[in-house]
């Protein structure tokens, strides 16, 4: 099981497609343009925010129990980010600390069952993929994707928001150790846009894939 990981914009949902058709498996998408509380989200975060990432966490654990169906399938995001997003909202009072502890707390006694065991019932990936951009790049791909309720000029508030969103992920990656990681430069390498790219970040990470293999 391969897991994706990366602010807005950086790329996953495009990665991940492209990922599974390169591997023959399937992918596993976070639940966005059908999310019925996210543009709610946007409009009133201190009412919806614990409420939408409690979603996040139930569309992701059946996302993890689903991948482990078949060999090397995709999720466009791992659950292993969830906490850093929420913590954020309720440091920028868009959500409350009482509501980040406690689901903090959820998360934890969730995940007490992500193990190796054959009984588990999920479990941690085989590869965490991070597509690191930067703060720029990101505001432009959050412009060109057009979401309204994603737009700077809409909420200017999201400007310091998607700031601290990106410099908490790096890190988080740096201290992220829960399964073995691979860091996708996503300035340098335009996947969604440049097929040559997309054939690095492909060999980059069928090498890293044959590592594992060989140490396993």
């Amino acid at each position: 099981m391969i897991v994706l990981s990366g602010t807005i914009g950086a790329g996953k949902t495009s990665l991940a497609t492209f990922l599974a058709e390169h591997l023959g498996s399937e992918a596993y998408y976070e639940s966005v343009d059908d999310n019925p509380i996210l543009p709610l989200f946007y409009e009133n975060p201190q009412k919806y925010g614990f409420l939408l990432q409690n979603y996040f966490l139930n569309k992701r654990l059946e996302n993890i129990k689903d991948a482990q169906g078949s060999h090397l399938n995709v999720i466009d995001r791992s659950i292993f980010e969830d906490q850093l997003l929420f913590q954020l909202n309720a440091d920028l009072d868009r959500a409350t600390q009482t509501e980040a502890a406690i689901y903090s707390d959820l998360l934890h006694n969730m995940m007490e069952q992500v193990n190796y065991s054959a009984n588990a019932t999920i479990k941690t990936p085989d590869l965490l993929i991070y597509v690191n951009v930067s703060f720029d790049t990101m505001l432009k791909r959050i412009k060109k994707r057009g979401r309204s309720y994603e737009q700077v000029d809409q909420d200017p508030s999201l400007y310091d928001y998607y700031q601290e969103l990106t410099r908490r992920y790096v890190a988080w990656f740096d201290q992220y150790d829960a399964s073995p990681k691979l860091k996708i430069d996503g300035d340098q390498l335009d996947f969604v846009e440049n097929e040559e790219d997309l054939a690095v970040v492909f060999n980059l990470i069928d090498q890293k894939i044959k590592e594992l293999r060989i140490e396993g």
